[in-house]
Formats: C-alpha cells, sequence, structure tokens
C-alpha cells in the first residue's frame, strides 16, 4: 500500500471514529431527553406517540401530514387519534379546502395541555449553561447543518 492512500485510510478511519463519538453523545442526550418523556406520559397517562401528536399540532394538520411527521402510517395514526378524541383533546375536521382531506386540531384541553408538553419536553438540560452564548449558536447552527442535510 502506498503512503497516499495509508494516509487516505487513516484519515477516513480517524473520521468515522470522530462522527461516532458525536453520534454517540448526541444520543446519550436523547436518551436522558427520554427519561424526562416516559416520566411526563406517566404522569399524563398518555402514551409516546400521543405525545408526539399532541407536540406536532402546533395548528390543524391534515392527518396525512401528522402520519408523516411521526413516520407511522395512517392506519396507526387512527388508533392514536381515536384514544386522543376519547380524551377530548383533537377532533377531526374536514379541511373546508379540501373536503377530502381530514384536518387533526387540538381541542381546548388539547391546547392546555400541549402547552404543559411542551413546557415538560423543551427545559433544555440543565448542562447547556456551560455554553457560552456563542457556543450555544454554533451548536444550533451544526444541529441545523446535520438536520438539512
Amino acid at each position: 500500500m502506498n503512503e497516499v492512500s495509508s494516509t487516505a485510510q487513516q484519515t477516513s478511519a480517524e473520521r468515522a471514529a470522530a462522527e461516532s463519538e458525536a453520534w454517540g453523545r448526541i444520543t446519550d442526550l436523547w436518551f436522558g431527553s427520554r427519561q424526562t418523556l416516559m416520566e411526563t406520559c406517566r404522569e399524563l397517562d398518555l402514551f409516546p406517540p400521543q405525545i408526539m401528536v399532541l407536540r406536532t399540532l402546533d395548528e390543524p394538520k391534515p392527518m396525512r401530514e401528522v402520519a408523516g411527521d411521526l413516520a407511522c402510517n395512517s392506519s396507526n395514526l387512527t388508533g392514536i387519534t381515536d384514544r386522543l378524541e376519547d380524551r377530548d383533546l383533537v377532533r377531526r375536521e374536514r379541511d373546508p379546502d379540501d373536503r377530502r382531506v381530514n384536518l387533526l386540531v387540538l381541542t381546548d384541553e388539547g391546547q392546555r395541555l400541549r402547552r404543559r408538553v411542551m413546557k415538560r419536553l423543551d427545559k433544555p438540560v440543565d448542562s447547556m449553561s456551560a455554553l457560552s452564548d456563542e457556543e450555544l449558536a454554533e451548536l444550533t447552527r451544526l444541529l441545523e447543518k446535520i438536520g438539512d442535510a
């Protein structure tokens, strides 16, 4: 093996190790937030997919779009929606612009519960206070870059 290809392989291996390390740290943070999610579910007597529906409904949305947001099929979302309707948290409405489309809409109680959910789940981990304003801006920029790729 020549010196150039050996260096390229080493650089590639170092890059892969660095990516794995960074992703592992993101995963660790996610698992920490998952504990908060599960505590919120127990407190509110909801399942994670129901919480995810509440989170995505910042405005009325077509059921197909909500299913896409949750990465689930329409029949699965129907069951989740049925249980949320039973608790008077959401309702289905026909889209006035396209009667073939069912919109999911939060009820007043659903809006109140969504605010509670968002307050709990969007609370940053305490360790973020260790970041300077510049570091926080850079972290946000980098996460957006990863998310948009």
